[in-house]
């Protein structure tokens, strides 16, 4: 963070950042606009969301996160989601986002096309990842469906501005191992990264362990997702070696601290991630599981629960949350 900085616009372009001292000797016949007391901020970056579920805001609360998925989320879904639905969710939360100052959001959700185009309608640029789930939806039948349906998708985005793709498988618990291993294969050969919800809740690891005799962390590096460039989304639940493996396997982690809080799924770590050097972004989830898009109440969150959480105020600054949101 920078202060007693000028910022050079000509052209409508910005052209230069640097000490006021510098850009009163290099500019010195600018028009000069103060403003005392400002900050300049780059568009906020959403990390993880699910645009089209603004149409499901405030749909399903007080369930905790399996309940809320299995018995309300997905019920729902299965009778509601289509292309316009999609395409109206879509659009409604690239508004929201853009006037909460988001510039930059990565999205994951059933027809993908129609969250791109409702983003390039509004000049979002977006990370649009393909989910990839066992059970059949609108958008796709099998796992192999939903794998076949994603490199359809990647062949149409290809062409798209302000638009990166990738596989977004939804869970550990949610697909079985030749799925993953398809997905991973596929990541590395077309060099795209796996958006992936990962240690989101007890309830979770409870059910993975049941399923496979091992944490969910520990099978996806048995199955070598990290070796793709995998981007983990929640990580409430961590003990210390998996903290270490993140570490040295440069992963990073999406902190969603209120859709977290709404859930009772946990907290995330944060301080101790940064302190390992792990790369913490910020997102919202879904506006279904939250109830809104707005970054900046995010970044306020998330400092507020570093600080209950680990008993420390210091745990996580008003710089940090900020870098984690840009």
């Amino acid at each position: 963070m920078h202060t007693d900085y000028d910022l050079v616009i000509g052209h409508g372009r910005i052209e230069a950042l640097l000490p006021r001292a510098d850009a009163d000797s290099q500019y010195p016949s600018a028009q000069v606009l103060p403003l005392p007391g400002q900050v300049v901020l780059p568009g906020l970056v959403n990390g993880h969301g699910h645009a089209a579920m603004t149409l499901l805001r405030g749909y399903a609360d007080d369930y905790s996160l399996m309940e809320w998925l299995e018995n309300h989320i997905w019920p729902v879904e299965a009778k509601c989601v289509s292309e316009t639905f999609v395409a109206t969710g879509a659009w409604l939360a690239a508004a929201e986002s853009v006037s909460a100052g988001t510039t930059c959001c990565a999205d994951s959700y059933f027809f993908p096309q129609s969250t791109a185009e409702a983003m390039a309608r509004v000049g979002i640029r977006s990370q649009i990842t393909t989910p990839i789930i066992q059970f059949p939806n609108a958008w796709a039948g099998s796992e192999d469906d939903h794998i076949e349906k994603s490199q359809q998708f990647f062949e149409w985005a290809a062409a798209m501005p302000r638009l990166t793709f990738g596989f977004a498988p939804h869970s550990a618990y949610s697909l079985s191992d030749e799925a993953f291993t398809k997905t991973r294969t596929l990541a590395l050969s077309s060099d795209l990264p796996v958006h992936l919800h990962l240690h989101e809740s007890r309830d979770e690891l409870d059910r993975h362990f049941t399923q496979h005799g091992c944490r969910p962390m520990e099978r996806m590096k048995q199955l070598g997702m990290y070796d793709t460039q995998l981007q983990t989304v929640h990580m409430t639940q961590l003990i210390d070696h998996e903290i270490e493996d993140l570490t040295a396997t440069r992963t990073p982690v999406v902190h969603c601290p209120e859709s977290n809080m709404k859930l009772a799924s946990g907290a995330c770590p944060v301080s101790e991630l940064l302190t390992q050097d792990v790369v913490v972004a910020l997102g919202t989830d879904g506006a279904a599981s939250n109830n809104d898009l707005d970054m900046f109440q995010e970044m306020r969150t998330a400092a507020l629960l570093a600080k209950v959480t680990t008993g420390n105020p210091e745990a996580l600054s008003a710089e940090d949350a900020l870098h984690m949101a840009t």
